[in-house]
């Protein structure tokens, strides 16, 4: 039978999900991106050459419920 030594430590690679948060939200100021203005809506008779499959277009239809 050997004697191996295992050592508690974790290796330099490795970080608990706790510390990837933490320097995560140490980060996020350091990454803001600046504010620009929404798009402005594109009225329904600009878009062209879609086509929705009926299937689709009723699914699509039942989910509004979901969205709020």
């Amino acid at each position: 039978m050997s004697n191996h030594i295992v050592s508690r430590e974790r290796p330099e690679s490795e970080s608990t999900l706790a510390e990837l948060r933490g320097a995560s939200a140490r980060m996020a100021p350091h990454w803001s991106a600046p504010r620009e203005p929404a798009p402005a809506p594109v009225p329904p008779s600009h878009i062209h050459g879609v086509v929705v499959e009926p299937a689709s277009a009723r699914l699509i239809d039942a989910t509004a419920e979901y969205g709020g």
